[in-house]
């Protein structure tokens, strides 16, 4: 008999976008992040994987396919901040996003955790990029 825990790992957060290819310039030409797959699995439907560079978990870019669908792009929090992307470079990644034209809809800040901003991508979903200051 064996006490050990199953092993799960969260793999993939969808994010219903608008257009497979916008979505994938965005993640990977404004973010940095890595295309993982793109399957063709109809003549409507891909199978779209992205990643940071740490191949963490990854967002399926998951494209609307009804009225329903095509009304939370953008929203699909109601607003609230929606993804966390940690950095090991603050300055770095700010930089670089701000030159691909990434909206920051605040200044950057210090909290107690660490430096954080507030941006959106492409659609309007918001994200908080962090730099994690070790714990006091």
């Amino acid at each position: 008999m064996t006490d050990a825990k199953p092993k799960r790992t969260l793999a993939h957060v969808a994010l219903v976008v608008r257009n497979y290819d916008e979505a994938i310039d965005f993640y990977t030409r404004a973010l940095g992040f890595t295309l993982v797959e793109d399957t063709k699995l109809s003549a409507d439907k891909r199978w779209v994987v992205v990643a940071p560079s740490d191949g963490s978990a990854s967002l399926l870019l998951a494209k609307a396919s009804n009225d329903a669908q095509l009304s939370r792009v953008g929203n699909q929090t109601g607003g609230r901040v929606f993804l966390f992307l940690h950095t090991d470079d603050f300055e770095r990644d700010h930089r670089a996003m701000s030159a691909h034209g990434v909206k920051f809809i605040e200044k950057p800040r210090e909290e107690e955790y660490g430096k954080v901003v507030v941006f959106e991508d492409l659609y309007g979903n918001r994200w908080d990029m962090i730099e994690r200051r070790p714990p006091r």
